[in-house]
């Protein structure tokens, strides 16, 4: 396929100045946008990972291990716990608050990222164990998880430092039912940090429009080219895409999604479709999110009970390009892209930030006041 060549100035989505969106979780315009480049890359390290593991389960002790020694984690901010060997997909508020006080408990204030290596629990009540691990358990979204969320000061926020700007931990889950794919999963992170590949963010427009409508206003209307990150960004009115070996990023509405294994995902990439149970992560669930991540992305995003079709409980790719693109990890950006995560897992290689260490054109990086 020959590549063609478009002008960074003419971007409908090109990178935003972060500084100039809202922390609160308003609806991003056009007319915000800007065709520079910030750059901004992350502050957190090894030493700012904790990784905890279930001392009952011989997968979650292997690949806990592995990780650790993958990133260079101090050896001390390897946490084990013990979970029943009869844990369900879903525990109660009750039994996650006894979990969360003897995960914090062993925790020092350098930690900024939780990352659980299992695959279940994947959900406490409605909500996911990612968000209540960061936000705490909302039992108000519980009475109807078909009702708006709650705000997220992180959405978009600026803040490199969540744990000491806002009290926050994030957390991201690296599922364990298959041992050689977790590795698989932590390799491609730890390599986003060498080199940057040229590659493409598909954007897909789907007949679904029950699940692809909500985020097509945030695609970009042409296409273009992020020429400093090696990155096109394509839109398409496509149900799939398939044999394409440059996928970066890929953000579709659908129940499922054919053809991954189709795929070649770039270490450090993200894909995730719109749809009610991606966060449901038990094996023969069709709309799994660990379906991306098996298939080679390093990242992936879902709810794990019925949000019904709010933006806002998804990804918003305008800001998770934005903050990935700006040198960001992976936890940051996904993190910062969803207004109301308190039904959403993230799941994937925290750590991995394929665009921290990229040499830019002095005249398009913007770069933040340091303390």
């Amino acid at each position: 396929m020959t590549r063609l060549r478009f002008k960074t100035t003419s971007l409908i989505l090109c990178l935003i100045c972060i500084c100039a969106w809202p922390s609160h979780a308003t609806e991003p315009s056009p007319k915000d946008l800007s065709a520079t480049v910030l750059y901004r890359p992350s502050q957190l390290t090894a030493k700012h990972v904790a990784v905890v593991f279930n001392q009952q389960d011989a997968k979650s002790i292997e690949i806990g291990q592995y990780y650790v020694e993958a990133r260079n984690i101090p050896k001390a901010n390897l946490i084990g716990i013990e979970l029943p060997s009869d844990t369900q997909n879903t525990i109660s508020p009750e039994q996650f608050e006894q979990l969360k006080q003897s995960i914090e408990s062993k925790l020092n204030p350098d930690i900024q990222v939780i990352v659980m290596v299992w695959s279940a629990p994947f959900a406490v009540g409605c909500n996911s164990i990612t968000s209540a691990m960061t936000l705490g358990y909302d039992a108000k979204q519980c009475e109807n998880t078909c009702g708006v969320g709650k705000k997220s000061a992180y959405f978009n926020s600026p803040s490199l430092q969540p744990y000491r700007d806002l009290g926050m931990r994030l957390s991201m889950l690296i599922p364990t039912d298959s041992v050689a794919s977790a590795k698989a999963l932590i390799d491609r992170g730890v390599l986003s940090s060498f080199s940057v590949n040229e590659g493409t963010a598909y954007f897909l427009k789907t007949k679904d429009d029950a699940r692809s409508k909500p985020r097509e206003r945030f695609f970009p209307k042409d296409l273009s080219t992020v020429q400093s990150r090696k990155l096109y960004l394509r839109t398409l009115n496509s149900e799939f895409i398939m044999h394409r070996r440059d996928v970066m990023f890929y953000f579709t509405g659908q129940t499922s999604v054919e053809h991954l294994n189709t795929l070649n995902f770039l270490p450090g990439a993200v894909g995730d479709h719109l749809t009610s149970f991606g966060g449901d992560i038990k094996p023969d669930n069709p709309s799994r999110i660990t379906q991306w991540t098996e298939a080679g992305a390093t990242g992936s995003y879902g709810t794990v009970s019925e949000p019904c079709n709010y933006w806002q409980k998804f990804s918003n790719p305008q800001v998770l390009l934005s903050h990935y693109l700006a040198g960001e990890t992976l936890v940051e950006a996904y993190w910062k892209s969803v207004a109301w995560p308190a039904q959403g897992l993230f799941i994937g290689e925290p750590l991995a930030a394929p665009y921290q260490k990229i040499i830019l054109n002095p005249e398009l990086i913007s770069s933040p006041k340091t303390d």
